[in-house]
């Protein structure tokens, strides 16, 4: 049941985009409230057109113009407007501002073999001195490196990553909030700024991206065209956030000092701690951490893990063949299921595209010598487990290469639901897991927004101050002993 919406408190809009929907969230904020309600949802879909996975951009854009005109219905003058999306993505403009066709999606196989190209002319550890990313084959730099040569690059002037699109839709105004930036392995994780080494091995020139923008930044405010189509009353500021939604989602993690981890935990599990430098260490490039820019000058140091993609992937091709699939049934049966039956690595590469998610996992099971699962149950158990195992991982070699030891474990994002992923994750870690909120990225988007606006005031501890005080948390402590994971980790060569 969303919270009620409190009146007499500044209302703030939080457009969340997801790798499979998005939603307009309404925020109204004062010092000592924080309530959100989901005025829109719409799906994400992704098209394939001529062989090639594009995202359904302009669909999006118009999801966002019908929650604006959703939240104005709801709270009538609108404080301030605010995007956070996935990450990588791009859209390309042309010398007049157009689109120069639908935006690539990130698991599209054009980028197949880019990364070793890359990797050949520029060594890997030089790389990740000037970046700190972990190596991901549809980063923005393999993203370009793949469409070098090609048409619309070489029309390009602009590059606007999605969230900076639709901003920019909204607004008129091109810029290229730095969160999401430090995300395309072109960004000097020192200077934060753009590394002409790097965009010269891509091919593109400096100036294709607009200027960069830090969260809080102003980021222009609605046309009059926007304000007609949405029914709002103008002036309306749209203000720079974190824009790539981890970002929004770690400022929406309800912790009370710096010792947590943290999963955000949606289509992907983006797993970690916060800390005020990078860690540019060979142990850490070998571990395939990410130093990623966070709110406030921070560092979001983590590894991705495949994520949720796991499970809705599985639920698709299930209801895809007419097999009954549902959700809350599934993890009820899950539950039943002996513990570590079979277990897979999360981050496989073979599990990234689209596909018969559960076919692959049979697969990978016999690759290791286990009995594949035998039911969609089974299918689930083991894709909890694994996700629990992956997690465990992550967290271990983010304290031992970061030096930053941690409490609790918080859960944001979708996976916060999952009671079953949740205790296992408490289990596997060995500490404690803090779940919740749910909407951590749109909460997390609303406060940066609002502090901007003036509303509320002081550091990311203080802003966490007020989750804890206005949004519901629950509480799962871990159970048994770490034996039977050390064990599981040994089966897959963790």
């Amino acid at each position: 049941m969303s919270p009620t919406v409190s009146e007499g408190a500044a209302a703030i809009a939080a457009v969340d985009l997801g790798a499979s929907s998005g939603r307009v969230m309404l925020g109204r904020v004062a010092p000592d409230r924080l309530d959100l309600v989901e005025v829109n949802r719409f799906p994400n879909v992704p098209v394939r057109v001529a062989g090639t996975l594009h995202w359904d951009v302009l669909a999006l854009y118009r999801g966002v113009l019908e929650g604006l005109r959703a939240a104005g219905r709801e709270a009538g003058q609108i404080t301030s407007v605010g995007i956070d999306s996935w990450a990588v993505d791009y859209g390309l403009l042309d010398a007049g501002g157009a689109l120069l066709g639908n935006p690539v999606h990130y698991r599209d196989e054009r980028t197949d073999g880019a990364m070793d190209k890359v990797l050949a002319g520029v060594p890997a550890a030089e790389i990740y001195r000037i970046t700190g990313l972990q190596f991901l084959p549809f980063n923005t730099l393999y993203q370009l490196a793949a469409s070098a040569g090609s048409p619309q690059l070489a029309a390009a002037r602009n590059l606007l990553l999605i969230p900076d699109l639709l901003s920019y839709w909204l607004t008129g105004i091109a810029g290229t909030e730095v969160t999401n930036a430090s995300t395309t392995q072109l960004l000097d994780v020192g200077t934060r700024t753009w590394s002409d080494r790097l965009l010269a091995v891509a091919g593109v020139p400096a100036d294709l991206f607009p200027p960069l923008r830090q969260p809080g930044d102003g980021a222009g405010e609605l046309l009059p065209d926007v304000l007609d189509d949405t029914g709002l009353a103008g002036p309306v500021p749209v203000t720079a956030v974190g824009s790539h939604d981890t970002a929004s989602a770690v400022v929406g993690v309800p912790a009370a000092g710096e010792r947590f981890a943290y999963v955000s935990c949606g289509t992907w599990s983006l797993v970690g701690v916060e800390l005020d430098t990078p860690v540019l260490t060979e142990d850490s490039r070998r571990a395939n951490f990410s130093n990623e820019g966070g709110v406030d000058g921070t560092t979001r140091y983590l590894r991705n893990v495949m994520g949720l993609w796991l499970l809705q992937e599985s639920i698709r091709t299930w209801n895809a063949a007419g097999l009954p699939a549902d959700l809350a049934s599934l993890l009820h049966d899950a539950a039943r299921v002996p513990a570590f039956s079979a277990v897979v690595d999360a981050n496989d590469p073979a599990f990234l595209p689209p596909s018969d998610m559960p076919a692959r996992i049979a697969a990978a099971c016999r690759r290791t010598g286990q009995t594949p699962p035998q039911s969609q149950a089974e299918t689930v158990r083991c894709i909890l487990d694994s996700l629990a195992l992956a997690y465990r991982t992550a967290v271990h070699d983010a304290v031992r290469l970061s030096g930053r030891d941690v409490d609790a474990v918080h859960v944001v994002g979708g996976g916060a639901r999952n009671g079953l992923l949740c205790q296992l994750t408490a289990d596997a870690c060995r500490r404690p897991v803090v779940a919740g909120p749910v909407e951590a990225a749109a909460l997390g988007n609303v406060l940066v927004q609002a502090r901007a606006a003036g509303v509320v005031h002081g550091d990311l501890r203080a802003l966490r101050q007020l989750l804890r005080s206005t949004q519901q948390l629950t509480v799962y402590e871990p159970r048994g002993n770490d034996a039977p994971w050390r064990a599981a980790a040994a089966r897959i060569g963790r």
